[in-house]
């Protein structure tokens, strides 16, 4: 679907962006395995936390959605049923990962497949570790492509070294710990999200963290629960961008999730010069949260590496684009991991960009960004990516002339009220 973009020189308002996709995955999931009711606040409606819901509910799992809210009768992880259809997961790459890891130590066989996205992206990070756990995997690629079939083991605790610091990884090993034999500990090489951790705590369940390494024991049981699910960061980063690079804007985002492994994007504009304040932050909640506030912001190049870039992986290609309006030179390294994503996104991001006049090149582990270039309207595709597309639709307010992005339905996969909401914003 081709989307027609027009330059906007203002944005004022308050809106709510959608709840955290990571919170929501995890919820329905973590509620599955679960004895007991677990009642969800917050949940977010986009295509790839429903491929969540529609996967569980092929497992047998009783779930009722209503909007934002879900409901979802868990009888633990034995109560898990085989199913007759393939697991099909669209584009989401949380949900396939995180599912071999449940998947690993049941008593049946599963089928995991998805879009031609997920047929592209690497699944051995995980397949690799649970297979040393006793999971016995098969699939394109030896097990590395979908579609995958999964049959569940005896699994056994192992210390895994992740060469990654991945999230997706780091979950998955510790789901399959959970109904395993002995401890599972992970270490990575630096911090990745610690949703799993903190949700499987609210569960009922007890791990040691230490530093870089996260251990469970074997055997422990979910008590279903209540979660309350935040704004998603990483869906409020557009905004927070927008806000910052056109004219005459403030927008206030509320109830926006502040896990401080999320927050690198928040550092980084900070350190850009952005101008953003916070309000009515609660801390106290397992996932904290709170209304952020952004201005107009005159913004400096930076460089960005090293132990920021798990914090804000995602957020990659709204910050190249806040490079493109800044003074001076922005370098972007050690974000190798962009190149597996829905797309390859150094290179996506590099060249869609370059097609609307900006001054940007790709390297190997990021890209390097020449500010500050004015951007001009051009005809752009997401290629699918949510991220990308969403990026796009930001850099075309600012763009000179019209903007065609194509594959704008993509932007529903995280966020379906995105572009209803830049439009209200426009017209404040």
């Amino acid at each position: 679907m081709k989307k027609q973009l027009t330059p906007i020189h203002r944005l004022n308002g308050t809106i709510k962006v959608p709840g955290d996709k990571s919170i929501s995955h995890r919820s329905v999931m973590f509620g599955s395995i679960a004895e007991g009711k677990t009642t969800i606040n917050g949940f977010l409606t986009g295509e790839d936390c429903l491929s969540t819901i529609s996967c569980f509910k092929k497992l047998g799992v009783n779930i009722v959605q209503d909007g934002e809210h879900v409901t979802v009768e868990g009888s633990g992880i034995s109560g898990l049923k085989q199913s007759s259809d393939d697991l099909y997961v669209g584009n989401s790459g949380t949900t396939i990962r995180l599912m071999l890891g449940i998947l690993a130590n049941t008593s049946f066989s599963s089928v995991l497949t998805g879009d031609e996205s997920i047929a592209k992206r690497p699944m051995n990070r995980v397949t690799k570790p649970l297979r040393e756990m006793g999971a016995e995997i098969e699939g394109n690629e030896e097990g590395n492509k979908v579609p995958l079939h999964i049959k569940g083991g005896n699994v056994k605790g192992i210390h895994y070294h992740s060469p990654i610091a991945s999230a997706q990884v780091k979950s998955a090993i510790l789901l399959a710990g959970l109904q395993g034999e002995g401890t599972t500990s992970v270490t990575e090489p630096l911090k990745s999200r610690d949703h799993t951790e903190r949700m499987l705590e609210a569960f009922g369940v007890e791990l040691k963290s230490d530093n870089l390494t996260v251990s469970i024991d074997g055997g422990q049981q979910l008590k279903g629960t209540h979660i309350e699910v935040p704004g998603d960061i990483s869906s409020a980063a557009f905004f927070l961008v927008a806000g910052a690079i056109v004219p005459e804007s403030t927008i206030t985002l509320q109830k926006v999730g502040l896990n401080p492994t999320r927050t690198g994007i928040l550092d980084v504009l900070h350190d850009m010069g952005a101008e953003i304040s916070y309000e009515n932050v609660n801390e106290e909640a397992s996932e904290p949260y709170g209304d952020l506030v952004v201005k107009t912001s005159s913004l400096k190049g930076t460089v960005i590496e090293g132990d920021v870039i798990p914090r804000l992986i995602d957020e990659i290609p709204i910050i190249a684009l806040a490079a493109t309006q800044a003074e001076g030179e922005t370098i972007i390294k050690d974000a190798q991991e962009l190149r597996v994503k829905e797309t390859d996104r150094i290179e996506t991001v590099v060249n869609e960009l370059q097609k609307m006049g900006a001054q940007i090149e790709a390297t190997e582990d990021g890209m390097i960004i020449h500010g500050k270039s004015p951007l001009k309207g051009a005809s752009v595709q997401s290629y699918g990516d949510h991220r990308i597309g969403m990026m796009l639709s930001i850099a075309a307010c600012l763009a000179e002339g019209e903007t065609t992005l194509d594959q704008s339905e993509a932007v529903a996969v995280s966020y379906p009220s995105f572009f209803d909401q830049l439009q209200r914003l426009s017209n404040p």
